[in-house]
């Protein structure tokens, strides 16, 4: 059966430790980029499986496309949005550069598999890249200009989207906000093999490990552990945030000075940890940022736990709407 403009997109978000998909419905170009009174896009079926991400790419490829195949079962879909972990050329839809969290990922061809499977076109994105245009379309970015998300988790990722458009860089490398220098991680070992990156002092992990040489209790070895032990007072967990906070913040406030975004966006586990730490970001920003953009909002994003979803299957749509020679 041939696909309708009213067809979904069958959305897939896969990263390290599991795969989320879902049909999505009015993800379309343009859908609420410029209206508050435009209708959010609706999402239907959403299910998620575990990563297999040890056991290399095939395996991770057959479980996204079989959860896929489950989610759309009696469906006809536009297209299929990917969200994946992992520098994306979004061109060829190929992984170029992967961490260890997936086994093999790096070089591993996403669309055409996926095409074959399905028969429709395949639009690859990276995740954070995917999240940020969620977030920019159907969240806080909504009738603004311009967005920076700025996810804050296990990694430290962000996103610069400008008109509705992802900003992805010339390798599909932009937005790495983690791997950007500052003093408080000097001498701090960072996931990329190089020292000194935020990613290193002020991720998840980071925090955990700088509360460590702090000083903390040995049983503050996880991320839930450390901001519970922060939220009743502990010194050593609230200085942790404190400094990482601030580090964050130093990195946002210099972004602003060479971005100007209109509004910048927070996301991942991180943010949760609550006010030490937010109280901190706005420190470093007010450290950093040129008086001419200090004022620039930092809000919580408001997109939801599946902005990739609507990000990979937004930039499927304007894939789909955009002249035959553009695509790859």
């Amino acid at each position: 059966m041939q696909a309708q403009v009213s067809d979904p997109v069958l959305a897939l978000d896969l990263g390290g430790t599991k795969i989320r998909g879902a049909l999505v419905h009015g993800a379309g170009p343009g859908d609420a980029l410029h209206s508050l009174h435009s209708t959010a896009p609706q999402l239907e079926r959403v299910a998620e499986v575990a990563t297999p991400a040890a056991a290399g790419p095939e395996a991770i490829l057959s479980a996204a496309a079989d959860l896929a195949e489950r989610i759309r079962s009696g469906t006809t879909v536009r297209a299929v949005g990917l969200s994946s972990a992992g520098v994306i050329d979004s061109g060829r839809g190929r992984v170029t550069h992967a961490t260890a969290s997936l086994t093999g990922w790096a070089g591993t061809d996403l669309r055409t598999p996926l095409s074959r499977r399905f028969g429709v076109p395949v639009s690859v994105l990276n995740d954070v890249h995917a999240h940020g245009l969620g977030e920019a379309r159907f969240g806080v970015g909504r009738e603004r200009a311009s967005l920076l998300l700025v996810a804050v988790g296990t990694g430290i990722g962000g996103c610069h989207v400008i008109e509705g458009r992802a900003v992805l860089g010339s390798h599909g490398a932009a937005g790495h906000v983690g791997h950007v220098l500052v003093p408080e991680a000097d001498g701090v070992d960072c996931p990329c093999g190089r020292t000194g990156h935020l990613e290193g002092l002020a991720s998840g992990p980071g925090i955990v490990q700088l509360a460590a040489r702090l000083g903390a209790d040995r049983s503050l070895q996880d991320g839930r552990a450390l901001a519970a032990a922060a939220t009743a007072g502990d010194e050593i967990a609230l200085e942790a945030y404190r400094i990482a906070g601030l580090a964050t913040g130093r990195v946002i406030g210099a972004l602003l000075n060479v971005l100007d975004p209109e509004a910048v966006a927070l996301t991942g586990g991180v943010p949760e940890a609550g006010a030490p730490w937010h109280d901190a970001v706005r420190r470093g920003i007010a450290q950093e940022a040129m008086d001419v953009v200090a004022s620039t909002p930092v809000l919580a994003a408001t997109a939801g736990s599946h902005a990739a979803l609507l990000g990979a299957a937004a930039r499927a749509l304007d894939e789909l709407s955009a002249p035959a020679a553009t695509h790859p």
